[in-house]
């Protein structure tokens, strides 16, 4: 694909805020609509979950078809489809606090049965025999004591202050993965709380593109480092496709073209 290489990550941020101030609302949210499902469809596929354009459409739809054999499966998009509307709005809050009953709020919304459950949520208890992901996680009675150091640095003004949106954003996606606190949906969870970050800095979200899969799995078991590049490697991405987009849409020329 053909990038826009001028101009720093910021910059093109601001352009493409511009862009889509002078554009109408409906159109912009046709346009998040789109990317959320080009977001599920990576995402999905980053856990091993392939799902192809028609059958996304049809568990968002209002016909959500009829073969019983398919419906765990739109129930999985619909549940993630639901988080990441739950995500946006979030994100839009003037005030909010990254805490644990707000990562247990996400997560239940990716896996409602829990919320119908007896008793409070509860993390893994075990350590997992199989599992899409291969770096190193943590046994499970260190990861209460995690998941609340977690909490507090993402929250400190420490973060805040010195370090940049995407390499936090990227760093508590990192680290949430690697503590890998429930049975399910940690990738997921661990993505959405990164852009849930992106997102109330200005971002879009950044998807890691399924092409990358082996080489996301590979930076999760080097270092948040290695993790930080593929994550702005995909933000950048995202920010360049969506310039794409509004500048076709205004009649503007590429810089460069």
């Amino acid at each position: 694909m053909r990038m826009l290489k001028s101009g720093s990550i910021e910059e093109k941020l601001a352009k493409l805020h511009r862009l889509e101030e002078k554009t109408d609302r409906p159109i912009v949210d046709e346009f998040h609509r789109r990317i959320d499902m080009s977001w599920i469809y990576h995402d999905g596929a980053l856990e091993g979950d392939v799902y192809d354009a028609k059958e996304i459409e049809i568990a968002l739809g209002d016909d959500q078809g009829t073969d019983k054999a398919l419906m765990p499966m739109y129930d999985e998009i619909r549940n993630h489809s639901a988080a990441i509307d739950l995500v946006r709005e979030l994100a839009g809050k003037r005030r909010l606090k990254i805490t644990l009953d707000l990562l247990k709020q996400i997560y239940l919304v990716l896996e409602p049965e829990e919320a119908e459950s007896r008793g409070a949520l509860r993390y893994r208890k075990e350590m997992p025999l199989h599992r899409v992901y291969f770096h190193e996680i943590s046994q499970p009675n260190k990861i209460s004591y995690r998941m609340r150091q977690l909490v507090h640095w993402v929250s400190s003004n420490e973060a805040k202050r010195q370090t940049h949106p995407v390499r936090r954003a990227s760093r508590a996606h990192a680290t949430l993965l690697r503590i890998y606190p429930f049975p399910k949906h940690n990738g997921k969870l661990a993505r959405l709380l990164m852009n849930l970050l992106l997102l109330r800095g200005g971002y879009p979200p950044a998807i890691i593109h399924s092409t990358d899969r082996q080489r996301y799995y590979e930076a999760l078991r080097i270092s948040d480092e290695e993790v930080s590049f593929v994550v702005h490697e995909a933000l950048s991405n995202s920010i360049e496709s969506a310039l794409r987009f509004f500048y076709k849409l205004h009649g503007i020329k590429e810089p460069g073209t």
